[in-house]
């Protein structure tokens, strides 16, 4: 990283000094990619955030920290003394586990680029951090004061130990950039908050044979519950309310005394959200089997991320893609819940959907689109000088 600004460095040379770059951020994703980060191997999660950290100092010559909460490792790196007054939004962790390299490695063939997290998102953090450099070579030294880069380590399953850290870090800052990718390439500017719950069953077990009427059917209570569950949903306004992983009973021949599901919502304001909760708690104080309990657990795990937050920033990086000559940024409404959720919902000026353009999140056509990335990156860097200078 240079750390004097370019007399020629301007703006509207972002787009070169990204393609010039873009060997390099394909190493960068490579080098990534190649260190399997599943979520729930903490281990895993803090090797990777030990060379993510390695990598950024390699990339711009300083040293990150490394954030130990409830045994996840993150990464941060500030620049400057003062608060944050923009923040790069990433994680490093993925939904993939152990051996997925061996048969999806990293490849680069037709145009795209292919690996575990190649979408989701570490194609996406990589551009944060060569963005970063393009701006230093324009601002020079001092001028990325009040820029922070935060890469967490476990997004993929609810941010538990990070949320915290993300609302902490961008308590007082002007923007947040997500750099979660984009099936289409729009940007996100709306995402529909969420909430988790498992609900427990107890019954009572017995011979199904022999006396099952000294059961308690806790298989049936789920059963019946799970309809008045659904019903929770409201197309109209947009909340979804839908019961994903069912288990009950131990063998075939008994009643089960013990059952399971799991439940996921979506809404888009705060209030759906919580009276989804509300009323997920009133069925489970009414059993619909006699004799049998029923256990909450979970609740609200992001808040909605309402487009307001985004519009300011939308219209600005908007505005910097006709100074860099590239196409106007188009921007969508989106049921999944990111980070930016945290950000958006404490009222932050909050830009989401900034990373890799490819498809396939969580599946095994994952992909990102080479082409996109270098102009991609340009944008965030603009976006970076903007609001720094602003």
């Amino acid at each position: 990283m240079t750390s004097t600004a370019s007399s020629s460095s301007r703006p509207a040379d972002f787009v070169e000094q990204a393609k010039r770059r873009l060997p390099d951020m394909l190493a960068d994703i490579e080098r990534v990619i190649s260190r399997e980060t599943p979520s729930h191997d903490k281990a895993a999660v803090a090797a990777g955030a030990r060379d993510f950290a390695a990598l950024l100092g390699d990339r711009l010559g300083a040293e990150a920290e490394l954030l130990d909460v409830d045994g996840t490792t993150h990464v941060r790196l500030r620049f400057g003394t003062g608060p944050a007054r923009v923040v790069l939004l990433n994680h490093q962790d993925t939904v993939w586990p152990h051996g997925t390299l061996e048969r999806l490695p990293f490849s680069t063939e037709d145009g795209v680029l292919r690996g575990p997290g190649s979408f989701d998102m570490l194609t996406g953090a990589i551009m944060s951090v060569h963005a970063t450099a393009i701006v230093a070579d324009h601002l020079g030294e001092g001028g990325l004061d009040g820029l922070s880069i935060l890469v967490t380590g476990d997004e993929e399953i609810g941010s538990v130990s990070s949320s915290d850290l993300i609302r902490a870090e961008a308590a007082e800052a002007k923007a947040v950039f997500v750099m979660e990718a984009s099936a289409g390439g729009a940007l996100k500017l709306e995402r529909k908050g969420t909430s988790n719950y498992v609900l427990k069953f107890t019954g009572r077990a017995s011979h199904a044979g022999l006396e099952p009427e000294k059961g308690i059917n806790a298989g049936m209570a789920l059963a019946l519950t799970l309809p008045l569950v659904a019903g929770l949903a409201d197309a109209e306004a947009g909340t979804t309310v839908v019961p994903t992983v069912i288990s009950a009973g131990t063998t075939s021949n008994t009643v089960p005394a013990e059952a399971r599901v799991d439940i996921d919502v979506r809404a888009r304001t705060a209030a759906e959200l919580e009276r989804v909760d509300a009323q997920i708690r009133e069925l489970a104080a009414k059993p619909q089997v006699e004799g049998s309990t029923t256990e909450v657990l979970g609740g609200i795990n992001r808040p909605p991320f309402e487009r307001e937050q985004s519009a300011a920033l939308f219209d600005r990086a908007t505005a910097l893609a006709g100074e860099l000559g590239l196409p106007a940024p188009q921007g969508v409404s989106v049921g999944g819940a990111s980070d930016g959720n945290f950000t958006a919902g404490d009222g932050i000026a909050t830009l989401d959907g900034l990373g890799a353009v490819g498809d396939g999140a969580h599946a095994e056509h994952e992909h990102a689109v080479i082409d996109e990335i270098a102009p991609r990156t340009a944008l965030l860097a603009a976006l970076i000088a903007d609001q720094l200078q602003g």
